[in-house]
Parts: structure tokens; C-alpha cells; sequence
């Protein structure tokens, strides 16, 4: 390096981005691609240490120290991200991060040369750069499968360094908005996300082995149906006229189910213009499954062993541990219960179906304030403000409809507190106009909510395949907006629908379960965030 070079250098050290940058420009000055097309890549870190297995699982059986285990005859070639460097005069440390985790390198100034080792690798790698490797593999004194370099490139330059906390990415906001970071500073969320893809291999694997067929249907609907959802409205313009991004997945699939295709599943992005929490993200991964000739009681069996099958392939085991360290045992049979009867259960009154809509408001209230009192007690015991935003408490407003002042207690008492695997059966009709209505209590649906972890998991039902039926609930549900009834999937129901059940799953919430973790976002590679057009880690405002 030249002296006029060493002192650009000095001059900017103070920025990492310009003195990589400069870096760059050296490389490219002396003939060197820093950004090549590829790298003859023969082993994974895995592959390597399952080269060395054999030998050092011999050598520790005869008593002999690893690190006298010859070299490997097999020259290997690896690559990833260097993510730590230790210098040692004439031989150096150095550790690439690839795929199946991290790979030690060795290199020597006694075989790569002067001129590579001090003044290229010393000089011109750093922390964050791709590079690959090739050499024969040894075993250090302290256990580890290593690399000794023969040769090495450098693939890909890293003009931004890595976070200087790059090993612990823990502002959520950061983690978020900067996914690739958290993949490479947080293994455990990178498990985290590659157990989600696992989970829907798995999920497809096991309908595939039942007959079922996967199908693809359009993500641009002319009417928002399907679901009780505020849609995304955008302008298509060859047809110049607005459609909505899909709300659900189930008009389409039902029309599988009238065309013959009697197994029919489909796993796909779905849109909702609606709120943002720790359980919703308003664009979201939905699967929904239909069965000919089943019902919502075939889709419990079917939900149960998926999700076990899920839990012996993916997780190991089906007790899964919360966040907050709470067991969730998804073993064996699964409780059943009865909507309305949770409901007199949580609000303590046998006759709560009986009261007019006035009194309902009026006991809701009344458990509202009864939670404020006692957590005011505990938060008072404890030394702290109570802070009422946190509570969840039933608040519902005059001009609601009767089932929707039950559905607050519902929403807001019973299911957070389902924390172990219930099937909630036989909801108020005016929830879901697309399913059979009770033979017995014609104010209810059969169907079923399944909540785990205090959501819900999974809805099924026993299909609607009553096209006079089916299109009197739609108009109910319509008043006076006729127009956003399908009435193409009316007529395909005309033609005949055979019996069915249905069933949704959220795969974000799922992941969330089998995860173990806290909030939709962690399951979901890159979740919805308000745009950030600055670059670099988001500054919180004080």
C-alpha cells in the first residue's frame, strides 16, 4: 500500500462506511473483483463437522487428544459473512457464518504468502465481508472443527459494518425494520423463521399425504367477501374500475368444492385494513381448508392431528413453554365448550341470553368496573399506578347489536384466559353468515373456534351449501349494500355444493404458538411497518 493510500485512510477513519469504501477502491485499483459471481462452495459448516465425526469420535474412544487427529485428505471449499477476526502475528483466527451456522478458519502467512496475508487479508478484510475458503480441515486443541486456509477470496464486500452489538440485536423497532440484521446478531430468531417455513412444509406434507390439492386463487377480488373485514381498495386500470386486495381465501375454494375438487386447501397472503397489534398484522398468512363430505366435527380431528404432527416434526415435543414461561400441553384429546355456556360461566348469570340488550350494556359495566377495583387493589399492594390502558374489560356502545354486546364479553373475558387447546362451539349465527345454521338452536352456527395461547387458532366450520339459504344471510348481513354480495359465487352454489367442512388456520399466529414467542412480528420475516425512508438504525424519540 502506498503511503498516499495509507493516509487517505487515516483521514477518514473516523467513518467506517468511507474507509471500507476506500478499501473498495484499492481492490478494484489493483485488479480485483470485489463483488465476484460466485464461489465453488463444496461444504456447509455442518458438512464439515460431519467430515470430522468419525475421526474424532475414534480418537476420543481410544483416549487420543483430538487435535492429533491427522488433516483431512479431502480439500473442502466453504464461504459466509466473517463475523470475528483474531490476529496472531503470522497466523490468524477467523470465523464465517454460512447456512448451517459457523466454520473456524486458519490461516498462515507461511502458506497463503506475504503479499496475501499482511497486506490483503491483515489489511483488506473485515468484519461483515463474504469470503470464501479452501483447505483441508483439523481439528484445534480445543475441539473445533477448523479450515486451514490453502486459499481464500474475497466475494462480497461489506461497505457498512455490522451493528457494534451485532451478537444481541434487542430494540424491537431495529429488529423489525432491519430484518437481515436480527438474522445475522440473533440466532434464535433465525430458527425462529426458518421453523415457520419448516411448519409449512410440514403443513402442506400432511394434507398432501390426505388427499388434499393445493390451489392458487386470485388476491384481487371485484367484491371484498368471504370474511367481516375492512379490505385494502386499490384502481385496476385495464378494467378501469376498483378492486380489493382478498379479505379471505373462501368464496374461490368453495367453488373448487362445486367444480369436483373435493379436498382443497390453499395457504396464501390475505389483507386487512384494519389494526395492528401484538396479534395482528394487517397483511397475514391464511390457510383455509374444505372437505367434501365432512363437517366442523371432521375438522376438529383434522386441526388436532396437524398441529401434533406439527409438534413431533418440527418442535420435538408437544409441550410448548410461553414467553412468559406458561405450559401449553397439546398432547391428547382437546376440550370442547360450548359458547354460550362460557359466556354464562364468565359473566354468572344462567339467564345472561335471556336479559334485553340494555341489561347485558349494564352487567358489562358492572364487570368492568369489579376488574378495575381489584386490579387498582393489586396494582396499589404492589407499590405501582395502575395503568388502565393494559386492562382488558368489556366496553360496549348503545348503537351495538345484541350478539355484538355478548361477543365483547366473549372477546374481551373469555378467550385471552384459553391459554390450553379449546374447541369453542356453536357461536351466534350473526357471526358468520357462511355456515350451517344449529338444528337445535337455530341461534347458533356449527362451528368451532379454536383457541390456544388466548386466541384464536383456527375457525371451522360445517359449510353452508343452501344457495336460498346462503343468499338470504348474505343480504342480511349486506342491509342495503346489495351490491357487495357475490353474486357469481351464488350462482356457482346454485349448480350444487356438496356438503363440507371448512376450516381456517392463521399460520401467523400458529408459528406464534409453536414459537413460543410474543408478538406476531417475530413470526413474520418482514412485517407491516409505517415507512422509514432514513437508513441506518431508527432513533427513538425521547
Amino acid at each position: 500500500m502506498s503511503e498516499a493510500q495509507k493516509n487517505s485512510l487515516a483521514d477518514i477513519s473516523h467513518d467506517l462506511f468511507a474507509v471500507r469504501s476506500e478499501k473498495l477502491n484499492q481492490l478494484r485499483a489493483a485488479g480485483e473483483d470485489p463483488f465476484r459471481a460466485n464461489w465453488a462452495q463444496t461444504h456447509t459448516s455442518a458438512d464439515c463437522a460431519e467430515l470430522m465425526r468419525p475421526a474424532i469420535e475414534a480418537a476420543k474412544a481410544a483416549g487420543t487428544d483430538v487435535h492429533e487427529i491427522p488433516s483431512s485428505a479431502e480439500e473442502v471449499s466453504v464461504a459466509g459473512r466473517v463475523i470475528a477476526i483474531r490476529v496472531m502475528g503470522k497466523a490468524s483466527f477467523m470465523k464465517l457464518l454460512d447456512r448451517d451456522g459457523v466454520q473456524q478458519v486458519y490461516l498462515t502467512r507461511d502458506i497463503l504468502g506475504e503479499d496475501r496475508y499482511n497486506k490483503h487479508f491483515k489489511k483488506m478484510i473485515d468484519i461483515g465481508d463474504f469470503v470464501g475458503v479452501r483447505g483441508e480441515l483439523f481439528v484445534t486443541k480445543t475441539g473445533e472443527v477448523t479450515v486451514r486456509a490453502r486459499a481464500y477470496g474475497l466475494v462480497a464486500k461489506a461497505l457498512r459494518p455490522l451493528p457494534e452489538k451485532w451478537h444481541g440485536i434487542t430494540d424491537e423497532e431495529q429488529v423489525s425494520r432491519q430484518r437481515y440484521l436480527d438474522l445475522i446478531a440473533n440466532p434464535e430468531s433465525k430458527k425462529r423463521l426458518l421453523d415457520r417455513s419448516r411448519i409449512i412444509a410440514e403443513i402442506r406434507k400432511f394434507l398432501w399425504e390426505r388427499d388434499f390439492v393445493e390451489v392458487e386463487t386470485p388476491a384481487l377480488h371485484p367484491i371484498a367477501g368471504g370474511a367481516a373485514a375492512r379490505p385494502f381498495v386499490t384502481h385496476f386500470n385495464a378494467l378501469d374500475c376498483e378492486f380489493y386486495l382478498r379479505i379471505a381465501l373462501e368464496l374461490h375454494l368453495k367453488r373448487c368444492l362445486v367444480g369436483g375438487i373435493e379436498r382443497v386447501f390453499e395457504i396464501g397472503r390475505v389483507f386487512r385494513n384494519e389494526g395492528m397489534d401484538r396479534r395482528h398484522n394487517p397483511e397475514f398468512t391464511m390457510m383455509e381448508i374444505y372437505q367434501a363430505y365432512s363437517d366442523y366435527e371432521g375438522m376438529m380431528t383434522l386441526i388436532r392431528e396437524m398441529i401434533q404432527h406439527l409438534c413431533r416434526t418440527v418442535v420435538g415435543t408437544t409441550t410448548i413453554t410461553r414467553y412468559d414461561g406458561q405450559v401449553i400441553e397439546l398432547g391428547g384429546e382437546w376440550r370442547v365448550a360450548d359458547y354460550k355456556d362460557l359466556v354464562r360461566e364468565r359473566t354468572g348469570r344462567a339467564d345472561w341470553f335471556e336479559l334485553s340488550k340494555a341489561e347485558k350494556i349494564a352487567e358489562c359495566r358492572r364487570m368492568a368496573d369489579e376488574i378495575r377495583s381489584r386490579a387498582q387493589a393489586e396494582a396499589e399492594a404492589r407499590g405501582e399506578e395502575l395503568r388502565n390502558k393494559d386492562l382488558m374489560v368489556p366496553d360496549p356502545r348503545e348503537d351495538w347489536e345484541d350478539y355484538e354486546v355478548t361477543n365483547e364479553v366473549y372477546g374481551k373475558l373469555i378467550e385471552p384466559n384459553l391459554i390450553q387447546p379449546t374447541f369453542v362451539t356453536h357461536i351466534m349465527k350473526e357471526l358468520c353468515p357462511l355456515a350451517k345454521i344449529n338444528e337445535k338452536d337455530p341461534s347458533v352456527i356449527d362451528v368451532f373456534e379454536l383457541c390456544i395461547n388466548g386466541q384464536e387458532i383456527a375457525p371451522a366450520y360445517s359449510e353452508q351449501n343452501d344457495p336460498i339459504t346462503q343468499r338470504r344471510m348474505f343480504e342480511l348481513q349486506a342491509g342495503e349494500e346489495i351490491q357487495k354480495i357475490d353474486q357469481d359465487f351464488l350462482v356457482a352454489m346454485e349448480h350444487g355444493m356438496p356438503p363440507a367442512g371448512g376450516m381456517g388456520v392463521g399460520i401467523d399466529r400458529l408459528c406464534m404458538l409453536l414459537t413460543g414467542c410474543a408478538n406476531i412480528r417475530e413470526t413474520i420475516l418482514f412485517p407491516t411497518l409505517k415507512p422509514d425512508y432514513v437508513s441506518g438504525p431508527q432513533k427513538k424519540e425521547a
